[in-house]
């Protein structure tokens, strides 16, 4: 009874977007969901059915009582098939392991991802704060500005183009 209530209560729509799984594994997920309370529904349903068959009731009702016998022999006689669940089993735990794999796979994606992230925001913590920097270290940084700001100045360019159309003009005169 606490497994229902704890199916009932998880959110799979919220872990599918958590935990970033491929549109595969989702939809494998949510065709193994739907068989699953499929075949909830259909036990639920047999099980509320009563079992026994009352013999007494048929012969008296009934003028020809053979039939009745017949029938209590053909259910005496009953014996139930037994299947080989074995092929259904071993389909289950192949998409067991295609899941466990792809869960595994995500998580090392996820994994290369978290470390990428942690090494940005130590860059980020790391960095001295723009009001620190020096041209030079700009100028370190991207050599090609530097080449940009002397070939101007070799050409006698003071302005930097486009700068009044978007910037304005920012003489008095």
């Amino acid at each position: 009874m606490a497994s229902k209530a704890a199916a009932v209560a998880v959110d799979f729509t919220r872990i599918y977007s958590t935990l970033g799984l491929g549109k595969e594994t989702i939809s494998a997920l949510q065709a193994f969901r739907k068989r699953h309370g499929d075949a909830q529904r259909i036990q639920a349903q047999y099980a509320s059915q009563p079992t026994t068959v009352d013999l007494a009731h048929y012969r008296s009702v009934l003028k020809n009582t053979a039939i009745v016998d017949e029938a209590e022999k053909l259910l005496r006689d009953f014996k139930p098939v037994t299947y080989d669940v074995n092929a259904h089993v071993k389909a289950i735990e192949t998409f067991e392991t295609k899941a466990v794999a792809k869960a595994k796979e995500t998580a090392q994606k996820i994994d290369v991802e978290l470390k990428e992230l942690q090494a940005t925001l130590a860059n980020i913590e790391e960095a001295r704060s723009f009001e620190d920097l020096t041209v030079e270290d700009v100028g370190n940084a991207h050599p090609r500005i530097v080449e940009a700001v002397e070939t101007m100045v070799k050409k006698g360019k003071w302005t930097v183009p486009g700068y009044k159309e978007k910037f304005g003009d920012l003489s008095l005169m």
